[in-house]
């Protein structure tokens, strides 16, 4: 018995000396790291003092050693409290099952991104002072002096474009220059941003008391902002106190994931009337509303069976009050023609205040009169409290800028059932908004590849379709992208995201319009450690904030570094970036939610003529029955129309009314344009008139698409000719002619998963000279571009 104790004893001991041992040498692999690094540290200072002295611009090298020595604090802070990270990689369920290894692995992992970020720092700068190449000097954003055009920011005297992180870490006082700088961004916001409603959130419900009197604690989240540098005003919808729920005992129906109310609701209305018109009052004039009060977070009103929304109370039956309103709808939709509306509902009301729907509906209804009149009734009633909310701020306020925070996806994607008019709410406001993506991989959930990846390295679609339509609906408005997620989402998050795919990212955006983006999320404290909302046990009524934190970009140096390094080239070149993006589009997609209501794959169709058209060189545009009737049609050349069946007699008099004043319209077959919104058939079709009518009937895609383009009036001298491996084009590419010079700017980015073989020509040149404007030096007619690269270049004829 004593033996074995003895034995039992000797391997206690040689477990504790093991243990030891590791931590010993996780010690040394640290102290070597770290060191390694502080080394790197001194000699990036080192060449930045000399750089100095050479009056050369070092902005760059200085977010680099920011960014390195605050990870080397948070992988200290990471290494020391390793229970804490590997419970939130728990939280993430691509994580979950190797979060031990994951929050082991992850100190030195920043260390060796914090080494990769200096050694490509002092490389970057060695050149710079050894004269290898030359770079244009950033353009520091002065945060407090920022002024807003209809179109574009202005930052002593030049555009700019601003990127910050949302959400930043709650609980941080937006003073605090750990957290609000030039290299994380210094936009504020008003309130702490907490997911508690009852708490932190200003510019909701919850402000206002039963007894008519406002709640000073939120108030002063609102008018305690510094008034100093340029910032947003965030309503948040998500819920109401119990005060106004035991008055109104229907004011939870029809609820959505982040409106957390009925929006027909009298009692609701009433509140927010206030609410609003106080917030407009306490704010006016304020630098921290001059990107806009965003009016909403993500709203969407799905109201299908089987949507991924319903477990999360959406839209799971309607009230009394949105059913009345819709049967007045109704009623004026029908022109109070009873038996026309049974007819179309295959129904036998008695009056139209007896009218019944069942909410949530059955998808297999898609295509009949009942699916379309509510999802057009469903989008007409979220048109009308937008405007609502406008016209309540704006009778306090009339200076008022707005946005809305809408996913893009509400528009490319196939449902319709959602409530969102992407033109009407992109028309109404004075500002462009959305929560747009573009993802680096597949999301994680995915059963087998996703379509993108067969052509492309990244998900670039959802973004470039969507904003181009935005730009199209309304071309001189400022856009701001409130919630960017390039860098992750719900579905996808790369711990070693490549740092190729952040700048293409972001200089893609910025080439669609972006003007200004807040990143999903910034969430560490100055020390290192997670913010508020991250610590404790995590259960949030947000599906995707509890698993957020892991895999971040707040683990992430080499991806945050990217991102300010992108942002200041872009606004090195901002005037060559807005002339850009900002030309003629030539040819017009028409799009109709009529089709997009009552069609399955409706905008999975367009999608595909978008990216058909894509790669040719030039902006794509959009036209509809407002766009038509509203916009100088000198705008375009030619307006197509792909697989559209089903267009309102409005949407179809706006197209002969083009075609009467000469416009120049495609069709791909002799089926679109021939129903109305109920599936008849109109009598009438399209007629050339003073117009040119082109229908493409058995035709592919392609050659679609190249009929198309014949009709694009171009005097474009600048040609690219692509090579990648495939049959397919990869390398986006816009240019434009120089101002007052000679010679024009061009930017590729490789979109496609190969190297592209590139050559540029000049129509009527035989040589010409290609200068790389980010460096300076000469790359030929000639030249690679690897996947998920970008190039800004200089084109002119040769001077030899």
């Amino acid at each position: 018995m004593r033996l074995i104790n003895q034995i039992k004893l000797l391997k206690v001991l040689s477990l504790v000396a093991f243990t030891i041992l590791c931590f010993g040498c996780k010690t040394t692999a640290k102290n070597k790291l770290e060191s390694e690094a502080l080394e790197k540290i001194k000699t990036l200072e080192k060449l930045t003092d000399d750089a100095r002295k050479k009056s050369i611009d070092v902005a760059r090298e200085e977010t680099v050693l920011w960014f390195s020595k605050e990870f080397l604090k948070f992988a200290n802070w990471d290494q020391e409290n390793y229970d804490a990270v590997e419970k939130l990689f728990g939280y993430y369920q691509k994580y979950e099952a190797e979060k031990e290894t994951l929050a082991k692995d992850l100190p030195d992992f920043e260390r060796k991104k914090v080494i990769q970020i200096l050694d490509k720092g002092i490389e970057d700068l060695e050149n710079i002072l050894n004269g290898k190449v030359t770079r244009k000097p950033a353009q520091k954003v002065a945060w407090d002096n920022i002024t807003v055009e209809k179109n574009k920011l202005i930052n002593n005297g030049r555009p700019v474009f601003l990127h910050d992180y949302f959400s930043k870490t709650v609980g941080a006082p937006l003073t605090d220059k750990n957290i609000y700088n030039d290299h994380l961004g210094a936009i504020y916001h008003t309130g702490s941003h907490l997911y508690d409603v009852n708490k932190d959130r200003p510019s909701n419900p919850y402000m206002l008391n039963e007894d008519g009197t406002f709640d000073e604690t939120l108030l002063s989240y609102i008018t305690e902002v510094p008034d100093t540098n340029i910032g947003f005003l965030l309503l948040w919808n998500m819920g109401v106190p119990d005060w106004m729920k035991k008055q109104e005992p229907e004011i939870e129906k029809g609820r959505s994931l982040f409106t957390g109310f009925d929006v027909d609701n009298p009692l609701l209305r009433e509140v927010w009337s206030k609410v609003i018109k106080k917030t407009g009052e306490v704010t006016k004039g304020k630098k921290v509303t001059d990107l806009g009060y965003i009016l909403s977070n993500e709203p969407h009103w799905f109201s299908e069976k089987g949507h991924w929304t319903q477990k999360y109370l959406e839209m799971n039956s309607i009230s009394s009050y949105t059913l009345n309103k819709f049967r007045v709808w109704l009623e004026k939709k029908y022109d109070g023609n009873l038996k026309e509306f049974n007819k179309n509902w295959n129904s036998s009301f008695k009056s139209f205040n007896e009218i019944t729907i069942d909410i949530p509906m059955d998808p297999a209804q898609r295509g009949t009169a009942l699916w379309y009149d509510w999802c057009r009734y469903n989008m007409d009633r979220g048109i009308e409290w937008f405007t609502f909310l406008q016209n309540e701020l704006r009778s306090v306020n009339p200076d008022a800028d707005t946005h809305i925070k809408i996913m893009a996806k509400m528009f490319i994607g196939d449902h319709r059932s959602h409530g969102i008019d992407y033109e009407a709410l992109t028309e109404l406001t004075s500002m462009i908004g959305d929560d747009a993506k573009i993802t680096g991989g597949r999301n994680f959930r995915a059963k087998q590849p996703e379509k993108w990846e067969k052509k492309y390295a990244f998900y670039w679609n959802e973004l470039a379709h969507s904003y181009d339509f935005q730009e199209s609906v309304s071309p001189n408005k400022l856009h701001i992208n409130s919630e960017g997620h390039f860098l992750s989402t719900s579905g996808f998050r790369e711990l070693d995201t490549d740092i190729d795919y952040v700048r293409s990212s972001f200089w893609l955006a910025t080439l669609h319009g972006m003007d200004a983006s807040m990143s999903w999320f910034w969430a560490r404290d100055a020390d290192g450690s997670p913010e508020d909302r991250l610590e404790g046990e995590l259960n949030f009524f947000d599906p995707a904030l509890a698993g957020s934190y892991a895999g971040s970009a707040n683990m992430q140096p080499h991806v945050v570094n990217e991102v300010s390094q992108v942002m200041y080239d872009l606004n090195s070149f901002s005037e060559e970036i807005l002339a850009l993006r900002d030309q003629r589009r030539p040819l017009r997609i028409f799009h109709s939610e009529t089709s997009a209501i009552n069609k399955n794959h409706h905008m999975t169709e367009q999608s595909k003529l978008y990216e058909s058209l894509y790669f040719e060189g030039f902006n794509i545009g959009f036209a509809t029955e407002k766009i038509i009737n509203k916009q100088d049609h000198k705008n375009w050349d030619v307006i197509v129309v792909y697989k559209t069946q089903y267009v309102t007699d409005n949407e179809f008099k706006s197209l002969q009314s083009y075609l009467d004043n000469g416009g120049v319209i495609l069709v791909d077959s002799k089926e679109s344009l021939t129903k109305n919104e109920y599936g008849q058939t109109r009598a009438t079709k399209l007629s050339a008139s003073k117009g040119k009518l082109i229908y493409a009937d058995n035709t592919s895609l392609n050659e679609f698409k190249d009929l198309a383009i014949s009709e694009v009036k171009t005097d474009r001298k600048v040609f690219v000719k692509e090579t990648n491996g495939t049959d397919w084009k990869g390398s986006v590419w816009k240019v434009v002619k120089k101002e007052n010079e000679d010679g024009y700017v061009i930017t590729i980015v490789n979109l496609g998963k190969n190297t592209a073989d590139l050559t540029v020509s000049l129509d009527g040149e035989e040589n010409i000279e290609v200068k790389n404007m980010m460096n300076g030096l000469e790359i030929g007619s000639n030249f690679k571009l690897k996947s998920k690269g970008v190039l800004l270049l200089e084109i002119s004829k040769s001077s030899k």
